[in-house]
């Protein structure tokens, strides 16, 4: 069975730090690039960020800087460090893991950043 179980979301004041997990099983993690997205009520998901098997990693613009994409083998976890939080990062924030053979998603986690 394929799970990818996210943690880690809460409420935070602007300009604190958050730190997501997305423990991964089920499915080859070091075979996987790994991926976080984030959906806003009445926007589209968007990508965040993704970091490939050899650890190289892309963000949206919008978190250039603020955010770090890390990923751990032995634990088969990948991770978002969020920093500099914006009422705009606010949303549900979801993990992915995808393979020319298989896409999965996790069930997605909250995030609120408010005063």
């Amino acid at each position: 069975q394929v799970q990818l179980v996210e943690s880690g979301g809460g409420l935070v004041q602007p300009g604190g730090s958050l730190t997501l997990s997305c423990a991964v099983s089920g499915i080859s993690f070091s075979g996987s690039v790994m991926g976080w997205y984030r959906q806003a009520p009445g926007r589209q998901r968007e990508l965040v960020a993704t970091i490939t098997t050899g650890d190289l990693t892309n963000y949206a613009d919008s978190v250039k800087g603020r955010f770090t994409v890390s990923r751990d083998s032995a634990e088969n976890t990948v991770y978002l460090q969020m920093d500099s939080l914006k009422p705009e990062d606010t949303a549900v924030y979801y993990c992915n893991a995808r393979s020319p053979w298989w896409t999965y998603w996790g069930q997605g986690t909250q995030v609120t950043v408010s005063s």
